[in-house]
């Protein structure tokens, strides 16, 4: 017996594990919304010296992806996760994407990625961007759109912020993008006898003699590092951008107090960061960051959950529900 066609084809990206983490959320969500979802993943590419062609060869796999789909699935709306996914498309779809290549992709970077994005941006029928940040930073004209968030949900039940062991916690998969030298040398001036800065997401071959107090433990499973945030009393960050900041809002649900520059870009915890505790958001981060483990701010995680309540899995099912699947299937 054939199947029915699906009502959402998914092309996920999937080039890093952040990305595919965030598909499977989306993918979920709008199956509890009652949609019949399939999902292609775009063929993993090797690593090239170039943005514009590592961008050339995932357009090229999503490509492929989506037309092996389309003919499998029969869907009746296509969503592109990323602009990147959606470069070389072979039909119109509704585009979700953290950030547009005209803010990620200067200069030679992005010097086929940016116009194509333009027209893709035109010609989609709908944008769903995964923060108000995201869509500030789309150059118009573009489709319509609707900002649907990245849930974000508390892993489980941490040690109260008095009794953590772990003093500091930092994400440096992109050592350079995440600002890891900058957080280093706060945390060499911030240090006390006794304290541990931990560095997840990082090869230990990228960082072999760690300065003291700092450790890397090395790239771990999801489990893992979301129980090592719940031990942690604070989470430090100085990216030079900030295309989305799933790690610090998964941070905040955990439990963390939040240290962290301001950044350019989307950026989604910024401003909660700032409402949180306006000391902690600055380029001086050293004195920040005793701050956050000396004087937090009274009740700051307890108000943190709350301010983090539209990131909620069950507020994200609501607008998927009720406002992206009738637009996606009209």
């Amino acid at each position: 017996m054939e199947q029915p066609p699906a009502d959402v084809l998914l092309v996920s990206l999937g080039s890093t594990p952040g990305l595919r983490a965030s598909d499977d959320e989306f993918a979920g969500s709008l199956r509890r919304a009652g949609a019949r979802v399939a999902v292609v993943a775009a063929a993993a590419q090797p690593r090239v010296r170039t943005l514009a062609l590592t961008d050339l060869r995932w357009a090229r796999a999503a490509r492929a992806a989506a037309r092996a789909g389309i003919e499998r699935e029969r869907p009746r709306a296509v969503v592109y996760s990323t602009t990147t996914a959606a470069l070389l498309w072979p039909v119109p779809g509704a585009i979700r994407y953290d950030a547009p290549a005209s803010a990620t992709r200067p200069g030679r970077h992005g010097i086929w990625q940016r116009p194509v994005e333009a027209r893709r941006l035109r010609a989609a029928p709908l944008l769903i961007p995964t923060a108000p940040g995201t869509l500030a930073e789309t150059a118009g004209p573009h489709a319509d759109a609707l900002v649907v968030p990245i849930p974000v949900e508390p892993s489980g039940l941490g040690e109260p912020w008095a009794l953590r062991e772990v003093a500091a916690l930092t994400y440096a998969a992109d050592p350079h993008k995440k600002g890891l030298d900058r957080v280093l040398a706060a945390w060499a001036r911030a240090r006390r006898e006794g304290e541990t800065l931990v560095v997840a997401g990082l090869e230990p071959k990228r960082l072999p003699n760690p300065p003291q107090g700092v450790e890397v433990p090395g790239p771990l499973p999801r489990e893992d590092y979301r129980a090592l945030l719940r031990r942690a009393r604070v989470f430090v960050t100085a990216p030079r951008r900030e295309d989305h900041g799933i790690a610090q809002l998964e941070a905040l649900a955990d439990g963390c107090v939040l240290v962290t520059t301001p950044a350019p870009g989307p950026y989604a915890a910024l401003e909660l960061a700032r409402t949180l505790d306006r000391r902690l958001v600055t380029d001086d981060l050293a004195p920040a960051i005793r701050i956050a483990l000396d004087d937090p701010a009274p009740r700051y995680v307890a108000r943190s959950i709350d301010l983090l309540a539209p990131h909620a899995r069950a507020a994200v099912d609501e607008v998927v529900k009720s406002e992206l699947l009738p637009r996606l299937l009209g």
